[in-house]
């Protein structure tokens, strides 16, 4: 059995499953340190949800950020990671239905996501969850 909650505290063990699972999202990426950890559950603007296993171990991560524009009250997620020995449980579709039941009680019109292009399996969840390819081109700038 798999519990979904949100961390609202800074731990080890988020520390090391952030240390585990995010090089597994992508080689490039590296976990943050402790005082990052302090900083991503201390925001207002950003909920970090977990998916943990019934000894407590932590095998699943999702970011959601929430901000008001003008054109809305949304909802980014990112970060969406299962440990690769347990995929294929639904565990990346429990993280993101409480991503969504978290964006419908905080008032969100509008939940979007990026996904690289090679993660094919996790654009089919998404596309079966709902969601759809918004015609629009993603730029970025590394500072």
């Amino acid at each position: 059995m798999i519990r979904i909650y949100e961390a609202t505290e800074p731990s080890d063990l988020l520390a090391e499953a952030f240390a585990r699972l995010l090089p597994q999202l992508s080689e490039r990426m590296t976990a943050p340190d402790r005082e990052a950890v302090a900083r991503i559950v201390a925001s207002p603007a950003t909920r970090q949800l977990v998916a943990a296993a019934e000894d407590g171990r932590i095998v699943g991560l999702l970011s959601v950020a929430l901000y008001d524009v003008p054109s809305g009250r949304k909802a980014w997620i990112e970060d969406v990671v299962v440990d690769a020995a347990t995929r294929g449980r639904g565990i990346g579709e429990a993280l993101v239905r409480e991503a969504l039941a978290l964006a419908r009680r905080e008032g969100v019109a509008r939940v979007m996501l990026t996904s690289n292009a090679t993660r094919r399996a996790a654009h089919r969840l998404y596309e079966r969850m709902g969601f759809v390819r918004y015609e629009t081109d993603c730029f970025r700038l590394d500072l």
